[in-house]
């Protein structure tokens, strides 16, 4: 059967352990996804990850970085093995290889109460969970990843902001939570999360969050140290909208944040530059359930949504954005249904998420 006219390519890195699973059962539900909508999707898959390091001596070739980079949108798995290091003892992590050759500095990381799936807040507003959490993903912290320094009395590492990427982040910010309020009807807010009261970095980060905030008079705009966001994401998390961070305060919120709303089985994600963008579950490569049939691939479901939804929005035609709209109304409906993983207590297994989801697909609207 032809493809339609509008088919986009998709490049596939199923990566590491339950990365291939999860993977599998996500594409399992777009091909009637698609169908349903007539959309195009054609998927490329690539090999790149730990596995993939030890038995090349890399873990993403050249060859493959450029055709994921020629893609129209790139859906990775997960990557990783505990057992597989490089020379320095850091874990193989093509991902972030990613991030930071396509420029992706914004790392998307929604958390949202699915009905049916347990909180691990006792206190009801849990339902109403609904924040999004933006991880700027190429700097801060992370700007040190291979330039640390080591000796044996020291170990240094450099935290690196520039404005020409903080004001992207504010601005990708401030627009996201635009969106969000029309969609939802009430105001948007933005909570810039730092620690503007030690460090000089993050004070000036607030700076040009101010400078950004004065174009969007309908946004909310506040701020916060990100231990005290620590305390409130358990405490009223419910409270939140947008919360733009530094990239290793993104990095342990966001663990936070799904635990909030049943695990990391939960929990999608996206990294998103001004041209390129991968969409990938929030969760590792879980070598303790590897291969057994029991990973949760709600998140990779999810984030497969967040991916329609940006081809959507950068003009692939209303059918994608239609089908990420179903897509997740098709994982609300199956929880809400009753589905049940392992990670919150259940016996469904991937494949039993992937058959469970693709059964509402046309029957959720």
């Amino acid at each position: 059967m032809p493809m339609p006219a509008n088919t986009l390519r998709i490049a596939v890195l199923p990566g590491d352990g339950i990365g291939t699973e999860v993977t599998e059962a996500t594409l399992a539900v777009l091909e009637p996804l698609a169908k349903r909508h007539g959309i195009g999707l054609a998927f490329d898959s690539l090999r790149a990850g730990a596995f993939c390091y030890r038995d090349t001596g890399t873990a993403m070739s050249e060859e493959t970085f450029a055709a994921a980079a020629a893609a129209d949108a790139i859906l990775l798995g997960a990557m990783g093995w505990p057992a597989i290091r490089a020379a320095d003892g850091t874990e193989i992590a093509p991902q972030l290889d990613l991030r930071f050759r396509l420029n992706l500095y914004a790392g998307v990381r929604p958390f949202r109460a699915i009905p049916g799936v347990p909180s691990a807040l006792a206190d009801p507003r849990a339902r109403d969970i609904d924040l999004v959490i933006v991880r700027e993903s190429t700097e801060g912290l992370f700007f040190s990843r291979d330039r640390g320094v080591v000796t044996p009395d020291m170990a240094e590492e450099t935290l690196r902001m520039t404005r020409p990427v903080t004001e992207k982040l504010a601005r990708f910010s401030f627009d996201l939570a635009r969106r969000r309020a029309a969609a939802r009807g009430r105001p948007g807010v933005v909570t810039l999360v730092d620690k503007a009261n030690v460090f000089r970095a993050f004070a000036w980060m607030r700076g040009i969050f101010a400078e950004v905030a004065a174009d969007f008079p309908d946004i909310d705009s506040r701020s916060h140290y990100v231990d005290a966001m620590a305390l409130d994401l358990v405490r009223r998390p419910w409270a939140f909208d947008v919360l733009p961070t530094e990239n290793m305060f993104g990095d342990i919120l966001s663990d936070l944040g799904a635990g909030l709303v049943g695990g990391m089985g939960f929990a999608p994600s996206a990294d998103i530059g001004d041209t390129h963008a991968v969409f990938q579950p929030a969760h590792g490569t879980a070598p303790d359930i590897a291969g057994q049939g029991l990973a949760n691939p709600t998140a990779t479901l999810l984030s497969a949504a967040m991916m329609l939804e940006w081809l959507g929005a950068r003009g692939a035609g209303q059918g994608f954005t239609d089908a990420a709209a179903e897509l997740e109304a098709a994982v609300d409906a199956a929880f809400a249904g009753g589905l049940r993983t392992p990670d919150i207590g259940g016996q469904d297994g991937t494949a039993a998420v992937a058959r469970a989801v693709a059964a509402r697909i046309g029957v959720t609207n």
